[in-house]
């Protein structure tokens, strides 16, 4: 058995990065990427996935992120994975091991291996789970409409009354006249 690992929220300007890790235990039908599922078989998939496999999901905060960028934030929710779920091999999403010893990377991997598509579930339906409850604190700027990525209706939003506590300071906005877009430290 092997540990799929992926992440929801690298890109975002508001919210956590989670990064989730997953041992398949039992077959689990419909597993795909994340992104080619509607909510509703998300959410089915992720009870399923949350029955039938051993996991762990690490939430980081647009705060540690803003503090220590997004590359160590990334590494370290991995590594927990690695030292929670203890297997032999991991296999992460993306084109990078981040420097970390028995972690294999491919590109697509969330597509194509049910372990990972199954790690991309759980991120994404833990994400956006989040993001709709601290919707009702911040009711200025719909997070549960658009999980607080980059929308022009987010964006709009954020012109008016400014940026809250979920919004990552560290990801300038060139609609806002801000520079270094998408600015990221690298601490790692």
């Amino acid at each position: 058995m092997f540990c799929g690992i992926d992440e929801a929220g690298r890109g975002p300007i508001a919210g956590p990065l989670v990064v989730a890790g997953v041992i398949i235990l039992e077959e689990i039908e419909g597993l795909d990427d994340s992104k080619k599922l509607t909510e509703k078989k998300r959410e089915k998939l992720y009870e399923e996935i949350i029955k039938k496999s051993k996991y762990h999901i690490v939430f980081k905060d647009n705060q540690t992120i803003d503090e220590r960028g997004i590359s160590y934030c990334l590494k370290s929710s991995i590594e927990e994975i690695i030292k929670e779920l203890g297997e032999n091999s991991y296999l992460m999403d993306g084109n990078t091991s981040f420097g970390i010893k028995d972690l294999e990377h491919k590109i697509k991997a969330d597509a194509t291996i049910k372990e990972v598509s199954a790690a991309s579930i759980l991120a994404k339906v833990s994400r956006d789970r989040y993001m709709c409850e601290v919707s009702s604190k911040f009711p200025n700027y719909d997070f549960e409409k658009h999980k607080g990525y980059g929308t022009k209706a987010h964006v709009e939003k954020i012109k008016k009354f400014g940026r809250c506590s979920q919004h990552r300071y560290s990801f300038k906005l060139k609609a806002l006249g801000e520079e270094n877009i998408g600015f990221q430290k690298s601490l790692f």
